[in-house]
């Protein structure tokens, strides 16, 4: 199962019933000192990471010490946070903090403004660059970390490749054109049942993994909803909805939920993850990786994606704020950063990550590319109502380009009208 699915799935109904509130977040706090708690995922090589930053800390400040868990069990990590933060009682970080969901805990009074510590701005834009700025709340201020990304890109079977007649070392998929007969031509050949095979189900995120991703590399790194409107009911939306629409009404990619990894079992060739995939698939699938394809193709190096990110939040329950924000920045550090690339795979939010960890790509080339496409990503944009937006994007998607029962132009019109208003809060 894919690994974002596993605690960061955000439950779109338990989140947006979370009580909202106004206040808080914004004062900074840099002279509390003492112990702290903090959460991070249950993922195994999370953890494991977890457990040395923590030993690490707590060997050097005996009067500051960290005190970590996993996220609790919940609907969701983000409904567990949220539920948290109305109690009162949320840790000082968590290390497993969905873009999507910070609106929804800004609202609700739960994030500490990063930018009012003394260097808060400077540390966030020194360590990601430019990336940072689509990480900042509707103020300008940061109340979320950029911390790690696992930048999507298309995993392709080069054993079904080779089957079905078609190069498997540099296979023809970098236009829409040239992906679509490359997919007919995998179906046609029987190598398996479909050419890709995105869940089709109506959950808000699944949009992240199909739609997004080559939205992002048709409009240059545009996000879905830009100074407070909506960006994709233009010639970029649809010609990337139109190819979608393609692959599903040709039978290229299938309209019933599979229970189960396709790309993994064999139904299909390819698949849009991110590099938390090698490992998974490394011993399994002879894969190779391309970026997503664009109408008429664009360079490797030029190609935006969609970034599939999780931060770290500083929640104002916190007492010791000074010691939470010196605790986020160790952990960020280039040192705990090379240790978490080496731990799980993937990519820090990091200004030159190629260059920075030159060892670790080498030793490790299947990143290399994943390291080099970190740096052109995109996230879902940080604006009221982003669960609600990405929901009502969603129906409209199913509706018209999975299922074949409205025209693209009609339902892109009338999701970024809806979206236009969701987006003023």
């Amino acid at each position: 199962m894919r690994r974002r699915m596993m605690t960061t799935a955000i439950a779109a109904t338990g989140l947006l019933a979370l009580t909202a509130c106004s206040g808080g977040g914004d004062d900074g706090a840099e002279e509390g000192r003492g112990d702290i708690t903090i959460w991070y995922s249950n993922n195994p090589a999370e953890i494991a990471w977890g457990e040395q930053m923590v030993e690490a800390w707590n060997a050097e400040n005996p009067d500051e010490q960290i005190t970590a868990q996993e996220i609790p069990a919940g609907e969701s990590s983000e409904a567990v946070i949220g539920a948290a933060i109305t109690a009162g009682n949320a840790p000082c970080l968590v290390y497993n903090t969905s873009p999507a969901a910070v609106p929804q805990f800004e609202r609700q009074g739960g994030l500490v403004n990063l930018s009012e510590f003394s260097d808060g701005d400077d540390y966030i834009t020194d360590r990601s660059g430019d990336l940072a700025e689509q990480y900042r709340s509707e103020d300008g201020a940061f109340r979320q970390m950029p911390w790690k990304s696992n930048p999507v890109m298309i995993f392709y079977n080069k054993a079904m490749f080779a089957e079905a007649g078609l190069d498997a070392e540099n296979p023809s998929l970098a236009t829409y054109d040239e992906f679509l007969e490359t997919a007919r031509t995998i179906v046609d050949s029987g190598v398996a049942e479909y050419a890709i095979n995105p869940s089709p189900t109506s959950e808000f995120f699944q949009s992240w993994f199909d739609f997004y991703p080559l939205y992002a590399a048709q409009s240059n790194g545009t996000l879905l909803v830009e100074d407070g409107a909506s960006t994709f009911n233009d010639a970029n939306g649809e010609a990337v909805a139109e190819f979608w629409s393609t692959l599903y009404s040709e039978g290229l990619a299938g309209r019933e939920q599979y229970q189960g990894d396709s790309f993994a079992d064999g139904v299909s060739a390819m698949s849009i993850v991110g590099p938390w995939a090698i490992a998974v698939y490394g011993e399994d699938v002879d894969w190779g990786a391309v970026p997503v394809p664009t109408q008429d193709g664009i360079a490797a190096e030029e190609t935006y994606t969609f970034s599939d990110a999780k931060n770290i939040g500083m929640f104002t329950a916190c007492e010791n704020q000074g010691t939470a924000w010196d605790v986020l920045k160790f952990s960020t550090s280039e040192e705990q950063d090379g240790i978490w690339l080496e731990e799980t795979g993937q990519m820090p939010l990091r200004q030159d990550l190629t260059g920075t960890y030159p060892d670790y790509f080498e030793a490790n080339p299947a990143y290399e590319q994943f390291g080099d496409q970190a740096a052109r990503t995109v996230e879902v944009p940080n604006v009221p109502n982003s669960v609600e937006i990405w929901q009502v994007f969603r129906d409209g998607y199913s509706n018209s380009v999975i299922f074949g029962e409205e025209e693209i132009p009609t339902f892109l019109e009338q999701a970024a009208t809806e979206i236009d208003q969701l987006a003023q809060g």
